[in-house]
């Protein structure tokens, strides 16, 4: 049997530009990533059993296998089997606390529970993940009931864009939230993974 090599992050395709470019300016030569597809979040239930599928399927050829997802509606599900799997994951309950950090993220979600997110992947990708697969394409009056406990609209940006500003502020008003810009950068996301890349696990999140 071949000696286990590395380690494997299994990943939200929603992070998977990120993790990407965090891997190339770190040089995490040894660092594999596999994403899972990013439309799995429009079916949470399906979550923690694609990420056990393919833990079981890589468990043999790496060494160290670690889980790039919050719990992103499972419920606890997605923790549950990692527990049972022996593997760990970023903490928080969504991927927008590793990027906002869940300090910031905490306090938008105070300030306004009824708060959308964007980020630069959900920007790119609105009309397919969320405008045709909720059926606005079709049936725009459906934005009333699918949106109607939401009152703003927050873009969390990774990077600066030209034109994806104006994009999500068109996005807002489409909706008719209030606006509110706020650059990122990869947040917390690449302080975690570079402390897993240097062996310390997935210790909580700073104060």
């Amino acid at each position: 049997m071949d000696t286990p090599r590395g380690t494997l992050l299994i990943a939200c395709g929603a992070l998977g530009r990120e993790i990407a470019a965090l891997r190339r300016a770190n040089g995490w030569t040894t660092l594999d990533v596999h994403c899972l597809p990013a439309q799995l979040h429009n079916r949470p239930e399906r979550i923690a059993p694609a990420v056990r599928a393919e833990i079981r399927a890589a468990r043999d050829r790496y060494a160290q296998i670690f889980v790039v997802y919050a719990d992103c509606g499972t419920g606890g599900a997605l923790d549950a089997v990692l527990a049972e799997e022996g593997v760990e994951r970023l903490p928080g309950a969504h991927c927008y606390e590793f990027l906002a950090t869940p300090r910031v993220f905490a306090q938008l979600a105070e300030a306004e529970p009824g708060t959308f997110y964007l980020t630069d992947f959900l920007l790119r990708h609105f009309d397919r993940l969320v405008v045709r697969t909720l059926g606005l394409d079709r049936h725009p009056e459906l934005a009333r009931e699918y949106f109607r406990h939401y009152r703003k609209l927050v873009y969390l940006a990774q990077a600066e864009t030209p034109g994806a500003i104006e994009r999500a502020r068109e996005i807002a008003a489409r909706f008719g939230f209030e606006f509110e810009y706020r650059f990122t950068g990869y947040g917390e996301l690449g302080t975690r993974l570079q402390a897993l890349v240097a062996g310390r696990g997935a210790a909580p999140w700073p104060a």
